[in-house]
């Protein structure tokens, strides 16, 4: 047999990384892809689905794959859309897919939870998106809604469960104060469970209100466990391309409350830091410039828009595991170096939604370490890993 030469080097290369989430997750089953639980309990029932781009079956979308088994009436659209292409923050429209024709009804813009004529010709509601385990990322605020909605209607819920890609408990549990879509829940803003076990502790815990439960369903992940790695095989929105943009996402996505930008408008977003204002500094660290623009797909209008921003490429480093606020630190220091500290913290407001709490920010504007704001969330940190315990549905490694 002869040598392979250097072009089939290259396509094994490339076919080795399109591969490669998939033969990782070869043993792995998760929810959806178990229809044979799922098609018997949604027989005789008029469905309605909350989905968007991740909710594969296979390779195939969960839409696609039971339109022709079962009743269903309508479609729920989170952040993103049911395909996903939407950008981040843009208002997803009502109207129909443009594969089956049935209808939808957007829960991301100014209608964030089913209304009663919206589940009124519905029996249960399927629930079917790729967390990525950290508290701002809405799809579990569009989990709450649902559910409370759900249980206000007398509707059943079936949540499908996928694994958690960045599995941690670790940063702030959320005050309640600072309550908004970004943060709905008194959670920390890494919050270590899956979907579906996010959808048994608001239940449980009887955050829905008014002492109510919804009727609630899971079909949990087969062969995975907690701390098991995860390569998702869809990216679960534009600007979260790849597993390193997921891993650094908790850490990075602080920085959409400053003047700091983190690569929107770039093929490489969550993946880059970089700022017009630190352009005068000594500073070896930074070593890269890149310049945000506008991209079908990615961000339409990024900011800092064609200016040039100086900063760091992550793509080389060792990604961040968990979260660190050692980046949104270091950048503010770039910032008083340069003579801008003033020009960091651009909406005040929306970096403390994320974050769940304003502590934070005061304490990074005080010079405080590290160490010393993770100090004032440690105790609630605790109480919450006791919390989480009761609602696991997958062995911790």
């Amino acid at each position: 047999m002869s040598n392979p030469t250097r072009t089939d080097m290259k396509l094994m290369v490339i076919w080795g990384i399109i591969l490669f989430p998939f033969v990782l997750n070869a043993q792995i089953r998760t929810g959806a892809e178990q229809t044979e639980k799922l098609l018997p309990l949604l027989e005789g029932k008029r469905v309605s689905l909350v989905v968007n781009q991740t909710s594969r079956c296979g390779t195939v979308h969960l839409l696609d794959t039971l339109c022709h088994k079962l009743d269903i009436v309508q479609l729920f659209a989170p952040e993103h859309g049911i395909r996903g292409k939407a950008d981040a923050g843009e208002a997803v429209s009502n109207g129909r897919d443009s594969r089956t024709g049935i209808p939808i009804v957007s829960l991301y813009g100014k209608n964030k939870k089913p209304q009663p004529a919206q589940l009124q010709h519905t029996d249960v509601v399927v629930f079917d998106l790729q967390d990525v385990g950290a508290r701002f990322y809405t799809y579990i605020s569009t989990l709450f809604y649902v559910m409370q909605a759900c249980a206000e209607n007398n509707k059943e819920v079936i949540v499908l469960d996928r694994p958690n890609p960045c599995d941690y408990v670790d940063g702030p549990v959320l005050d309640m104060e600072y309550k908004s879509f970004v943060g709905m829940l008194p959670i920390p803003l890494l919050h270590g469970c899956t979907i579906g076990e996010m959808a048994r502790m608001i239940n449980g815990e009887g955050w829905l209100g008014n002492g109510m439960q919804c009727r609630l369903t899971v079909i949990p992940v087969e062969g995975w466990k907690h701390g098991q790695p995860y390569p998702l095989p869809v990216k679960p929105s534009p600007n979260l391309p790849n597993d390193l943009a997921i891993a650094l996402y908790p850490s990075l996505c602080p920085f959409e409350g400053t003047s700091v930008s983190i690569g929107r408008g770039t093929l490489f977003p969550f993946q880059v830091i970089g700022s017009p204002f630190l352009q005068t500094i000594d500073n070896p660290e930074l070593n890269f410039r890149f310049t945000p623009q506008p991209l079908p797909g990615y961000d339409k209008n990024p900011l800092h828009k064609g200016k040039v921003c100086r900063g760091m490429d992550l793509r080389n480093r060792n990604s961040t595991q968990g979260f660190s606020l050692r980046y949104v630190i270091l950048f503010y220091q770039l910032y008083k170096q340069a003579g801008y500290a003033d020009k960091f913290f651009s909406r005040p407001q929306w970096f403390d939604l994320l974050m769940g709490t304003g502590q934070v920010r005061t304490d990074i504007l005080a010079g405080k370490s590290e160490t010393e704001i993770r100090d004032k969330w440690k105790e609630a940190l605790e109480q919450y890993n006791t919390l989480r315990e009761k609602y696991l549905l997958y062995e911790v490694l």
